[in-house]
């Protein structure tokens, strides 16, 4: 069993954007790592950051998927609802499929209810505007009243899945925004968690200077002088201008002090 992340982890992974979050795992070589094309169903309440974990569906098959499944409260879906701890995010991989839901009003207020942190799924909700107005972050590709009995079966839980495109292992760290979620796997996640929050404060800074009038030329990306003016303005901040100082600032001799963030 892998030892449990400190809670300051995602604390500090709820500080970062997912752009953010996401341009650090590029710098990792981890290039396609964002959720695209789901959208938070309430964009009031799409801040979070929790540990994976899984459900996977495969395509229904008619004999099998009838509403009395839903009797068996093993069904792998209601299972799932009930057995996700608390602060985890519930991710269902639906194979991208969204013209049936993947679950509905009752499902997602029994997560929230739970004290769940997130549900993620690449299909559809049903009774989207109940689910709306739910303080739970629910994250999906689209809205549709077809149960989801329709085309995805309930197969297991917890194994490693794809959710639109991007494969999540459980205990991956998933983090969401108004803009969408982004997984981060688990072993980069306090990496990461540091590296994300000291480049939101880098690049709070650098939008000051070019909101001011200055020039993207010697802020963006900082140049040895702006990286100087930041770090005398920020003190406890690790220091930025010397090669390899800090995760997410590194300046290449070959580079000429340049850095890209």
């Amino acid at each position: 069993m892998e030892p449990a992340l400190d809670p300051a982890v995602f604390a500090r992974l709820r500080r970062a954007s997912t752009a953010t979050i996401q341009s650090q795992l590029f710098k990792r070589g981890l290039r396609d790592m964002f959720l695209f094309g789901l959208r938070p169903m309430n964009p009031e309440s799409a801040s979070f950051a929790g540990e994976a974990y899984t459900l996977r569906y495969i395509p229904a098959r008619e004999d099998l998927d009838v509403l009395d499944v839903f009797d068996d409260p093993a069904h792998p879906q209601r299972a799932a609802v009930e057995a996700v701890p608390p602060g985890q995010v519930l991710v269902m991989d639906c194979r991208q499929d969204a013209r049936a839901a993947s679950g509905g009003n009752i499902l997602m207020t029994r997560l929230q209810a739970r004290g769940v942190a997130a549900m993620v799924t690449d299909a559809s909700v049903r009774d989207s505007p109940a689910i709306a107005g739910l303080e739970l972050p629910v994250y999906c590709a689209g809205v549709s009243a077809t149960v989801n009995l329709v085309l995805h079966h309930a197969v297991d839980v917890q194994v490693p899945i794809g959710c639109a495109g991007v494969p999540v292992y459980p205990g991956d760290v998933v983090v969401g925004d108004a803009e969408g979620v982004v997984v981060v796997p688990r072993h980069l996640a306090e990496e990461v968690s540091h590296a994300a929050v000291q480049q939101e404060e880098l690049e709070e800074f650098i939008l000051g200077r070019i909101q001011s009038g200055q020039p993207l030329r010697g802020n963006y990306p900082p140049d040895e002088r702006t990286l100087a003016e930041f770090s005398e303005l920020h003190p406890s901040a690790p220091d930025v201008s010397t090669n390899g100082s800090t995760p997410h600032v590194q300046i290449p001799p070959e580079n000429d002090g340049k850095v890209h963030l």
